[in-house]
């Protein structure tokens, strides 16, 4: 029993340095600045959703989906870091992504466009990227059934935690208005950008170690 718990602490400490949610709290109120309160929520509870079934499918069968589709995690780092980079540059210029808001037949934003951010760039690459999926991995790579359960047991109470910070974050809107959240969202573009070329670095990193060591 002290085993687990000793082990469901490490892996609470691990998922949330990796997932951060204080911090990917303002990156969230940027993506859904547009949004009303219910379309706000509706897009957290999916991205959130999105993101512990991919954790859960990665720690229990990651090496197998890896190597079924000849996939590698430097491979990995490297698409997500150019995704997260695209979209905090787009942000950074204050005009919404392609990716964040992408445009159908007219210029109307429906719901399953707004609800599309919590897919990307929200639940991959940013909440389920490389580094969250790594760390799952890693946790449940020598444990048995006993420290699977545990480590998606905390990495859910993390989703739920990170759901209200989303939630509750959403009331900053409110108080910052329309030029303060222009403000905010060109800062956590400008985040985002470094966040993306960093994931970039570590993923050229481990494809070319003996190039960029």
């Amino acid at each position: 029993m002290h085993d687990l718990l000793a082990h469901g602490l490490t892996v609470f400490l691990g998922f949330f340095a990796i997932m951060n949610p204080v911090a990917n709290t303002p990156v969230f109120i940027s993506l859904t600045a547009d949004d009303d309160r219910e379309t706000t929520r509706l897009v957290a509870r999916k991205a959130l959703l999105l993101t512990f079934v991919l954790v859960a499918l990665f720690s229990i069968l990651g090496r197998t989906i890896f190597e079924l589709f000849g996939i590698t995690l430097p491979a990995f780092r490297i698409m997500g870091g150019v995704l997260v980079a695209l979209i905090g540059y787009h942000m950074l210029q204050g005009s919404p992504s392609s990716m964040q808001h992408p445009k159908g037949a007219d210029d109307t934003l429906d719901r399953d466009t707004q609800l599309s951010v919590a897919v990307t760039p929200l639940a991959v690459p940013m909440l389920a990227g490389p580094g969250t999926i790594a760390t799952a991995m890693s946790f449940v790579a020598e444990g048995g059934t006993g420290d699977i359960l545990v480590t998606l047991g905390t990495f859910l109470a993390l989703c739920i935690m990170t759901y209200f910070c989303f939630v509750a974050g959403g009331r900053m809107v409110q108080y910052l208005g329309k030029s303060g959240m222009n403000v905010v969202t060109r800062l956590m573009g400008l985040i985002l950008s470094v966040i993306g070329v960093q994931m970039l670095i570590t993923g050229l990193k481990g494809a070319f170690p003996g190039a960029l060591s």
